[in-house]
Formats: structure tokens, sequence, C-alpha cells
């Protein structure tokens, strides 16, 4: 593919990094993926300034990627939770990416998190793969093609 054959201002890459491209919304994700669900919790885990904190859940609840749910603890004022909404749960995939090249690059020895399959245990990594079921082993496997109606440059 030549860089004149296809609009660079419709790239998927450069959209979604304008959703959640900043590492506070990345580690919002991470959060959430692991269960943590109140402002408060995420601040004390994240170590995030409450300004800052609170931009991204609006920005991430915004763009459906969270929602806010609404909860009272008894004697307490109402407050909201941000639950992961299909949208949210959709990008597991490319945490699980950054986490795997973490892990591999950055990790000293042991790597902080390993994730496992709920039902067998069994450790689980992500992978490409084409819609005939090759497992592929990276870039170099895979060539990028213009899609059908989609607008070209120049």
């Amino acid at each position: 593919m030549t860089d004149a054959s296809w609009d660079r201002s419709r790239c998927s890459v450069a959209g979604t990094l304008a959703v959640v491209g900043e590492k506070w919304s990345l580690l919002v994700l991470r959060e959430a993926f692991l269960g943590v669900r109140r402002f408060a919790d995420l601040q004390r885990n994240l170590g995030a300034p409450k300004a800052v904190l609170t931009d991204r859940l609006g920005t991430l609840v915004e763009q459906g990627i969270l929602r806010r749910v609404p909860y009272q603890a008894e004697g307490e004022r109402q407050r909201h939770e941000y639950r992961l909404t299909t949208k949210g749960i959709d990008l597991y995939p490319t945490l699980v990416a950054l986490m795997q090249w973490g892990d591999k690059y950055l990790a000293d020895d042991v790597a902080p998190l390993a994730l496992e399959h709920r039902d067998c245990g069994s450790p689980v990594h992500l992978g490409l793969v084409c819609d005939d079921g090759h497992e592929l082993s990276g870039a170099r496997e895979v060539r990028a093609v213009p899609r059908q109606g989609a607008s070209r440059a120049g």
C-alpha cells in the first residue's frame, strides 16, 4: 500500500488514540477491568490528581466506554460507580496487548500480573488470527489493503 492510497485523516488508530490514548485513561480502564468502580478507589489506586481523574472519567463516559451508575452507602449521600459498557469491554484486547508488550520488554524478571482462563486456569495471551484460523507471528505476515468504499487520499 502506498502512502497516498488512503485517507489518514480517518485513521482508526488516530481516532482511538483521541479517545483513550492518554496515560490516565488507559490506567482507568486497567482498574475498571480489575473491578475497581468507585472514584475514591480509582484515585487511591492510581494516585491521579482529582481534576485529571474527573476529566478522564467524564471523557470515558461521554464516549460510551464507561457508564455512571448511582449507588448509596447506608447513611451517606448518593454517589456514582463507573462500569464498563460493551464498547469499553471491547477495549480489553488493547490493554492485554499493551500488558504483553510491557511484560516482554519492560518487566525485569517476572511480570507483576498473569492472566488465566477462568474455566481451565491456562495462561491467556493475545494473538493475531485470520478468518481461516491461521495464527500469525506478527506484522510481517499482514498486509494493509484499502476497504471497499473507503475514501482515498488525493
